[in-house]
């Protein structure tokens, strides 16, 4: 048995963490401050929108501090050995529960917000608008310190969605106040706030259904495995390929394994050679374990899961 590893980007996605880490705590403690700011403003006011805009400022510090704390675990040299593949797979579970703690926010908002159209309450509007305007410029800080991290990780794109969705949320709010204080009409509060979750809602379930199929090891979506496997088994002395997998371990580290089956006398270190050039020029894969068989190697085939 013959084994291929190349580290290109194994690591990529958590040192993207790494290098993103101050920025991260930064955006975590501007946020923490003024989710406190709109949870009390959201209870002196009365308003629904601004509780709910409150309710997704406390995922997003909830989800800054997992992503902060997936990173540190993550990036721990004190974890790998008891850990084969390290612990990358934390920021996974970051980025899903991150997605499951906006959905219960979207929940909640919802459900209160049904009770309120038919008696809205009556809201200050002057306070609303302050805090509201605060928490605008609280998530636009969030959202500049955290943009450019969210196109190398999952874990850091989980934050990047609720702050913008937070943002989104805050402007949501001073237009609903600016409304109300003009019309009167005060079922515009429970309407941003359901407003509000709708629009967060889609992108939390994509973000939830690509860090499962991250979890369930299902095959990255771009990864044309049968033109793989293809490939593989037209390199120079393989006559089969079998026991293909490929799965995604954490953001831009994607994994295969395979075994090539050669014609006696195929020079096994060159098929590695080969087999490696094509994963990582054709499809980008720079870390695969291969195993190399003769072709009148026995016993693979009574593997049947």
């Amino acid at each position: 048995m013959a084994g291929e590893h190349r580290h290109k980007h194994a690591h990529g996605s958590i040192r993207a963490g790494e290098r993103h880490k101050g920025r991260l705590a930064a955006a975590f403690a501007v946020l923490a401050v003024f989710m406190v700011v709109e949870v009390v403003g959201g209870l002196v006011t009365g308003s629904l929108a601004l509780l709910s805009d409150a309710g997704h400022m406390l995922t997003d510090v909830l989800g800054l501090g997992m992503a902060l704390a997936a990173i540190q675990l993550a990036s721990s040299s004190q974890q790998r050995r008891s850990h084969t593949y390290g612990l990358y797979r934390l920021e996974i579970l970051a980025a899903l529960a991150n997605a499951v703690l906006l959905l219960g926010v979207a929940t909640y908002v919802l459900v209160e917000a049904v009770g309120r159209f038919g008696d809205p309450p009556e809201l200050d509007i002057g306070p609303l608008l302050v805090v509201a305007s605060l928490g605008l410029v609280a998530n636009l800080v969030a959202f500049a310190l955290l943009r450019e991290g969210a196109k190398e990780s999952l874990n850091l794109e989980g934050a990047y969605l609720e702050v913008l969705a937070d943002t989104v949320g805050s402007i949501g709010v001073i237009v609903a106040a600016l409304a109300m204080r003009a019309t009167g009409w005060g079922w515009l509060d429970p309407a941003v706030a359901v407003a509000i979750s709708a629009w967060i809602v889609p992108r939390t379930l994509r973000l939830g259904g690509r860090a499962l199929r991250i979890l369930v090891q299902a095959a990255p979506r771009h990864l044309d495995l049968d033109a793989l496997e293809v490939d593989l088994a037209a390199l120079p002395g393989v006559v089969d390929v079998h026991d293909l997998h490929a799965w995604t371990l954490t953001s831009d580290m994607e994994v295969v394994s395979a075994h090539l089956m050669v014609t006696t006398g195929t020079d096994h270190h060159s098929v590695l050679d080969q087999a490696r050039v094509v994963l990582r020029d054709d499809y980008g894969i720079d870390h695969a374990t291969l195993q190399v068989e003769p072709e009148d190697h026995e016993g693979c085939h009574e593997v049947t899961w």
